[in-house]
């Protein structure tokens, strides 16, 4: 492995690999095969990295992924993504650049969400079983009641977890990285066949 046209600062440049495992090209696609391999079987990864001194490559993203402030600096979507992924209730973010700003879209686990809720109404009633017929009926009605109210709200709590997340994230990045605006992504993103998010779809 090596890396290609290293930028001279940071040592980071686009990762080629070459050897058995490199694959000999794809298949009926003499186009694309020439995209990607070099006449002496260089395999151009479109990842950006850079090799230290013991040998280890380490990834900062895909090339094409790169967000260029206007600055001049890099943004590495992934490992902002990687930071909001591991915030709870998170199933898949994806960061983007829209109108100049660093937004994140964030698809939440809304059925967890409501599944914890409607768990806590389960374990309420187990505990009102134990009680006096007497008082059975009235506190089940209450409970159902209050329940359904806080099912409802989890909208509401998904905006408070939004809140959350822009602070976490902010806080676990650096100041270039930091996000202006984080919204609800509601269904599953688009993806390809290999279920590589489909980033193209978002940035506007």
């Amino acid at each position: 492995m090596k890396i290609h046209n290293p930028n001279p600062a940071t040592g980071e440049g686009e990762v080629w690999a070459r050897g058995n495992m490199v694959m000999m090209g794809y298949y009926k696609e003499p186009g694309l095969t020439k995209d990607v391999l070099t006449e002496d079987g260089w395999f151009k990864t479109g990842d950006l990295g850079s090799i230290d001194k013991d040998g280890y490559v380490s990834i900062r993203g895909r090339i094409k992924n790169v967000i260029v402030e206007a600055s001049g600096e890099n943004i590495y979507p992934e490992e902002i993504e990687a930071v909001i992924n591991n915030f709870k209730h998170v199933v898949e973010s994806v960061v983007v650049q829209q109108k100049g700003k660093l937004v994140a879209l964030v698809h939440f686990d809304k059925e967890e969400l409501e599944k914890k809720y409607r768990e806590l109404k389960k374990d309420v009633l187990s505990y009102v079983d134990t009680k006096a017929d007497g008082i059975k009926k009235d506190v089940r009605t209450y409970v159902d009641t209050k329940t359904d109210e806080v099912v409802q709200k989890v909208d509401e709590k998904i905006d408070d977890l939004l809140r959350e997340l822009q602070i976490y994230v902010n806080q676990n990045v650096n100041k270039n990285s930091q996000l202006q605006l984080v919204l609800v992504q509601p269904s599953p993103f688009q993806k390809t066949a290999t279920h590589k998010i489909k980033r193209f779809l978002y940035t506007e």
